[in-house]
């Protein structure tokens, strides 16, 4: 059952139980998932049954194809805007930083946002031309700016003055000194929020990123006053997984009244963050990436100026819903709810214990619904729940359980907690799978200990 990724739809609440699996099907699995002949879902064209039998669980599982449709419609949507100037799709690598994801998503011609020398080393690993990285991070350490620098990166996001003051030392350094000169973009706090969890919320004033309003003028000077950078512009992010598109607005407004920092016309580049939430369950209605994307695109022509190039960040909106996760069932009990015990949990997706994430489950072979419980992981807490109110169809030890739309901060926040090794990465494409993340042995477990 095919769905395209930008049909929008209009955001009406509903509840888990008024939900059908074909609404799962299609707004919270990747675009071609299906219920085969034997009753089964089918992710990427695989049996999901015949893929936790294969390669073990936990497991995450991506639909390459989806992956692949949703940076090219983020493309379309630009395309379709009618935008005259540039405008560049980064992908947010914190979101899935992994090499065969970033690879997938640099030959579909996107640029990269690192957040670390870590990062910035997988996005060069796996393809990305220097030029086409954007650093971002409110504690770059010195050894990472010289990292950037060395590379050529395209854009160093400047956070506060102490960056500034590093960057100088830096660029009078003999084997720096002669280098192009590097373009940066200063960061703004808009003081603009979306309705998200505080933990990724942004673009308030009191915020650990990026430079106040009424400092950004004695940041410019700062920049403009150090020999080797080029201020290009504004960077400004409010947060993540939001729904209703007028902060978005709100923020360009903002931004709008610091065109006079860049001189006689405006600053040549324009960075809008990231932002756009995703389904997590069938209940949810995210704004379409097209809708989103033209929404940026006119409220930027509209107030910022005749600029050069327009930056967008999407990170889970390209790979959240091109994700499942496999588990196994150990154990169901009866504790006043009915507990249903996994082999993963907190060690592979913490955003339910972070955040309050909500996510769907379903039992691989019968999919769609059936009584409450709860779905619990493995580990040592009592908070280590995947799903409060999943719906599982008369759940037993051996069956395996779906929780779709994992593909983002999933693999990114994984973790040994209890010592249990990280799952593999299983890309799914037109009925075959195969492993681009091993699965971790107990040996990998020991294999940095020196004593």
């Amino acid at each position: 059952m095919a769905t395209d990724p930008t049909t929008t739809t209009t955001r009406v609440a509903a509840s888990p139980s008024a939900t059908s699996i074909a609404d799962s099907l299609a707004r919270v699995f990747p675009a071609g998932s299906r219920i085969d002949e034997r009753g089964r879902l089918e992710v990427g064209g695989c049996d999901t049954v015949e893929l936790a039998r294969r390669f073990g669980t936990p497991a995450y599982v991506v639909a390459e194809d989806d992956l692949r449709a949703r940076a090219r419609a983020f493309v379309q949507a630009g395309e379709n805007a009618g935008h005259g100037a540039e405008l560049h799709v980064l992908f947010a690598s914190k979101a899935f930083p992994c090499t065969a994801v970033l690879r997938t998503l640099a030959q579909e011609g996107l640029w990269c946002d690192v957040a670390s020398g870590g990062e910035m080393h997988l996005a060069l690993n796996a393809g990305f031309a220097p030029e086409r990285l954007v650093l971002h991070g409110n504690a770059k350490s010195e050894d990472e700016l010289r990292m950037a620098l060395r590379h050529g990166v395209g854009l160093i996001v400047i956070d506060n003055v102490d960056e500034i003051l590093r960057l100088g030392r830096l660029l009078a350094e003999g084997e720096l000194a002669d280098r192009p000169p590097q373009a940066v973009l200063v960061r703004a706090t808009p003081n603009v929020r979306g309705d998200t969890h505080e933990a990724i919320s942004t673009g308030q004033a009191d915020s650990k990123f990026g430079f106040a309003l009424d400092h950004l003028p004695e940041a410019v000077a700062r920049i403009r006053a150090i020999r080797g950078l080029t201020l290009e512009g504004v960077h400004a992010h409010i947060g993540s997984q939001l729904f209703d598109l007028e902060p978005f607005r709100s923020k360009v407004a903002v931004l709008a009244g610091l065109r006079e920092l860049g001189g006689e016309a405006t600053f040549p580049t324009w960075d809008l963050g990231g932002g756009l939430g995703v389904a997590y369950t069938a209940a949810q209605r995210p704004p379409a990436i097209a809708e989103y994307v033209g929404t940026l695109v006119d409220a930027a022509r509209e107030q910022l100026g005749n600029y050069r190039r327009l930056l967008i960040e999407p990170g889970r909106a390209l790979t959240a819903n091109a994700g499942v996760t496999l588990y196994t069932v150990e154990s169901v009990k009866r504790n006043v709810s009915t507990w249903v015990a996994v082999d993963g949990g907190m060690s592979d997706n913490l955003r339910p214990m972070l955040y309050g994430a909500v996510y769907e489950a379903h039992v691989a072979d019968r999919p769609g619904g059936g009584a409450p419980c709860v779905l619990a992981g493995k580990h040592c807490e009592s908070g280590d729940v995947i799903v409060r109110e999943a719906l599982l169809d008369d759940p037993r030890p051996g069956d395996v359980i779906v929780t779709p739309a994992t593909g983002a901060y999933g693999y990114a926040m994984a973790s040994n907690y209890n010592g249990v090794p990280r799952p593999p990465v299983i890309f799914c494409k037109d009925g075959d799978a195969r492993v681009v993340v091993r699965r971790e042995t107990y040996d990998d477990l020991v294999a940095r200990d020196v004593a």
